[in-house]
């Protein structure tokens, strides 16, 4: 169930420009991962789970079956990881209004209940 609002110029930059094209889920995925890849300045700091946190990349495509996923450079007690946490996760800091957008766009996505396509799989890249 949609719990975001209908918004016709995010629709049509989704559908003209992201998903364009796009004939089953392994296509749409592939034009939402590179949508993110072109629009995300990468690294910038964000907010996850009430923590500071640096967006350091695109999971890689397997991570990204069902879901546009980030990886995450996380700090705590002297130790580093860098793990991958869904998209809709996260929520940016001071970043430009490219990467704002594209991560606004994915939400939209989400909050509106939509999935990738089901269909005739390709294999995904």
């Amino acid at each position: 169930m949609a719990t975001t609002p209908h918004d016709d110029e995010r629709e049509q930059r989704i559908s003209n420009e992201i998903i364009v094209d796009a004939y089953n889920s392994d296509e749409e995925r592939m034009g939402w991962y590179c949508y993110l890849e072109d629009n995300l300045s990468l690294p910038f700091v964000a907010i996850w789970d009430e923590q500071t946190v640096e967006v350091v990349g695109i999971s890689d495509e397997d991570e990204c079956r069902k879901e546009m996923r980030v990886d995450i450079r996380y700090s705590e007690k002297n130790r580093q990881d860098v793990f991958s946490v869904s998209l809709s996760e996260i929520n940016p800091v001071d970043t430009d209004e490219t990467t704002n957008e594209a991560i606004a766009d994915w939400k939209y996505w989400v909050g509106r209940g939509y999935e990738f396509s089901e269909g005739e799989e390709d294999v995904f890249f």
